[in-house]
């Protein structure tokens, strides 16, 4: 039997984790993350496909590939949250369960980002628990697709 597939989807910037703003975002770079995710989701049966993007049309391209390949996709869109409804229409076409993810607690940062287009769609949202939401996402998606099979 294989794993159920799981992509974890990153936005703009994110590829400086470790080095931009280490006060709100930590030093753990985008690499410890994915190394992270993959064991733990290998613990609860999963395989983790991590990526990132720094242009709106692929994250939205990666969103379409999911559709045939993954059963769960987490997401942090990054600063496409509050922007993009491009990439919430692509979610919305995804049948699987989705969660956001936010490093920093984006409600208690500067007014725009309070909104997020994203969470129309999201099955959960887990913000401000720095690198570990990563890892309780992954823990969330584990229940949601063994909830529902």
């Amino acid at each position: 039997m294989t794993a159920p597939v799981i992509h974890i989807l990153n936005g703009p910037n994110l590829n400086l984790l470790g080095q931009r703003q280490p006060e709100i975002y930590g030093h753990d770079t985008l690499d410890d993350i994915a190394r992270a995710c993959a064991a733990l989701g290998q613990e609860l049966g999963l395989a983790t496909e991590l990526r990132q993007t720094n242009h709106e049309g692929a994250l939205v391209e990666m969103i379409h590939e999911a559709r045939e390949v993954a059963q769960g996709i987490i997401i942090n869109p990054a600063a496409y949250t509050h922007t993009s409804v491009a990439i919430l229409d692509a979610l919305t076409m995804f049948e699987g369960p989705v969660i956001e993810v936010h490093l920093s607690n984006i409600h208690k940062r500067e007014a725009f980002r309070h909104h997020s287009y994203v969470s129309a769609r999201a099955d959960a949202v887990i913000a401000g628990c720095g690198v570990q939401g990563y890892a309780l996402a992954v823990r969330q998606i584990a229940h949601m697709i063994a909830s529902k099979g």
